[in-house]
């Protein structure tokens, strides 16, 4: 099974978190084995002020979640996101 990379995806209003940070997001309707994703990454300077560069995961891992797991696995500020999601999902 691939990873979804077709389909209606359905972009979701961005929330800021508490600390500033601007989160966007979106969803699509598909198949994805949580066990094939491959993140891209970034490169940060690790340990800060070592001079030295490292690469990180921008995601390290996906799952599968009941909407009642998600939002307690989600911050707070995030929340909007998933009420949004299904709000949109039970309207068509």
């Amino acid at each position: 099974m691939a990873a979804v990379s077709h389909g209606d995806f359905l972009s979701l209003a961005p929330v800021k978190q508490a600390g500033g940070k601007i989160v966007s997001a979106w969803s699509v309707e598909g198949d994805f084995d949580p066990a094939l994703l491959r993140s891209n990454v970034f490169e940060v300077e690790w340990p800060p002020k070592s001079g030295k560069k490292k690469e990180f995961p921008e995601v390290d891992r996906a799952a599968w979640f009941t909407p009642e797991e998600a939002r307690r696995k989600l911050l707070a500020s995030q929340a909007p996101l998933l009420d949004e999601l299904l709000t949109r999902v039970a309207s068509g």
